[in-house]
């Protein structure tokens, strides 16, 4: 079986028109604003850009029309009007008005206003809408990821998708256009990585596994200019991979390791380099310590972090980032076979530390190892960032609506988190303490592999030690690997949680100023 066709997210494009005068627009949104508190007679209201235009061709007084709906500003609230005869009007294709709410108008009510008016305008052909009138360029990007991340929709039915995103959002009402348009085509870059981190992630495991995830990142080399190097199973052994190889060898499909490598245009030997490793787990079965079958139907989705270094690293171009980057997918399938890892085995890693398997479904730790210590030996980066979806401690600890991450470095740690929340996908620190050290003791190799709780920490304790001292931050996305149901810009289910942060990062003029300096002597 192959995949079917899948959606495209809409096209968006930018005019100076109101939103009314967009030839062809079957729908005009216009923006309500919230100016404070409600008083004794309800919310106060403002409409935005564009509604004075609408209100020149509409027999319609909306500020009642927002009081009869008991509107109230808030980001993402929609009340709609349908326009019975638009044959007065110079758009006469006009069939629906809304107005949105946008809160106060921030990059994040935008964000949630933008992904509300995808949903409520799915299988629609043009829409027209003033919100990016009131926005900079923080603004303007957060509601293009607000659009394009609404629209999301993966399937797998033969009939085709049940539903379809708008095929054009005009953002109306815009002033120099041609200036605006660098910020559109990096909002659409990040969140095309968005959107392709979540369809790798929702594909399911018998179309997906290592080596599809290998022909994947081959097409995006190809397509983003990017180099490539795959290890098969039979090199992995030879070169000494045995967290990787150790993790894949009870499944039919083999075990593969994706370098993807990028540099800037003007790039030289005095560069920054940033290397990425990404969790690759296609299929986790838990192994011989085999999961609950319930916990079991979401690990289609356990490769989530090498699908958002994938998705990252077929994006950086188009957002001119300025260091050099490799990216590196430890990819496996964690079965059950004759073959499978046995609780009690020890696997030796690349460069030589050795691992304790105590529980087969603490696997993913055992591939990261691997490729972190590849990165520390042969590639010697400034800093080094994985991305998991590792444990379900994190999940317990901050829930499904922020991820969180460990860090050696301070300037490194406050910058990535200042990324996520620009991004939308926030990241808290959680504290990298050594009172735990001592749980990773093995009494017959340098580590136990399933030190126990707490369960977030002492996995980040293990890769640790396969960082080589450099700067390093972990991102464990197990929190937010899953959304529960539509809301704000996800998608029930797999959300590829972290390309939008790591780009927001990456993107920077000078993403790691800062970073390894004494932090005494750092920039406040």
């Amino acid at each position: 079986m192959t995949l079917p066709a899948q959606v495209s997210p809409p096209e968006i494009a930018l005019s100076d028109s109101a939103p009314s005068q967009v030839a062809g627009a079957e729908v005009v949104a216009v923006p309500v604003l919230a100016d404070g508190a409600p008083d004794a007679d309800g919310a106060a209201l403002t409409l935005g850009p564009g509604a004075a235009e609408l209100l020149d061709e509409l027999d319609e007084d909306l500020f009642a029309l927002l009081d009869a709906a008991k509107a109230t500003g808030e980001a993402g609230q929609i009340v709609d009007r349908t326009v019975l005869d638009a044959s007065g009007m110079g758009n006469k294709d006009l069939r629906q008005v809304l107005l949105v709410g946008v809160g106060a108008g921030t990059p994040a009510e935008l964000r949630r206003a933008g992904a509300a008016l995808a949903r409520r305008t799915r299988d629609c052909g043009v829409v027209a809408t003033s919100l990016a009138a009131l926005a900079d360029e923080a603004g303007l990007r957060a509601l293009v990821e607000g659009l394009v991340l609404g629209s999301f929709e993966f399937h797998m039915r033969s009939g085709g998708p049940l539903i379809t995103p708008p095929k054009q959002v005009v953002l109306a009402g815009v002033t120099d256009v041609k200036g605006r348009r660098p910020a559109l085509e990096r909002s659409l870059a990040v969140a095309g990585a968005s959107w392709r981190s979540r369809t790798l992630a929702l594909v399911p495991a018998n179309e997906k596994n290592p080596v599809w995830m290998a022909e994947q990142a081959a097409d995006v080399a190809r397509h983003a200019g990017l180099g490539i190097t795959v290890w098969d199973e039979k090199r992995l052994a030879a070169e000494g991979f045995g967290g990787i190889v150790g993790v894949g060898q009870g499944s039919v499909n083999p075990p593969r390791l994706v370098r993807l490598d990028y540099a800037p245009r003007k790039a030289n030997r005095k560069t920054p380099h940033v290397v990425l490793v990404g969790k690759g787990i296609t299929f986790d079965t838990g192994g011989l310590s085999i999961k609950p079958k319930d916990n079991m139907m979401l690990m289609k989705r356990d490769m989530t972090g090498a699908g958002v270094v994938l998705a990252v690293m077929g994006a950086l171009a188009a957002v001119d980032c300025p260091v050099r980057v490799t990216g590196l997918m430890a990819c496996a399938e964690n079965s059950v076979g004759a073959a499978s890892i046995r609780p009690g085995d020890v696997l030796r890693h690349y460069r030589g530390r050795t691992s304790e398997v105590t529980n087969t479904d603490a696997e993913g730790r055992l591939v990261m190892a691997d490729a972190l210590a590849y990165a520390v030996e042969q590639l010697h980066p400034d800093v080094l960032v994985d991305v998991a979806t590792l444990t379900g401690a994190m999940k317990i600890a901050l829930g499904q609506r922020t991820g969180g991450f460990f860090a050696t470095d301070d300037a490194l740690a406050d910058t990535l988190r200042t990324a996520s929340l620009s991004a939308g996908e926030p990241l808290w620190r959680m504290p990298l303490v050594d009172d735990y050290e001592e749980r990773l003791a093995s009494k017959v190799a340098d580590a136990d592999n399933a030190a126990g709780g707490p369960g977030a920490i002492t996995a980040a304790l293990f890769l640790q030690h396969f960082t080589g001292g450099l700067p390093w931050a972990h991102l464990d996305i197990a929190s937010v690997g899953d959304s529960p149901s539509d809301e704000l810009e996800w998608t029930k289910g797999a959300t590829g949680f972290g390309a939008r942060a790591l780009l927001h990062w990456l993107e920077l003029r000078e993403p790691l100023a800062g970073v390894g300096a004494p932090a005494a002597h750092r920039e406040v």
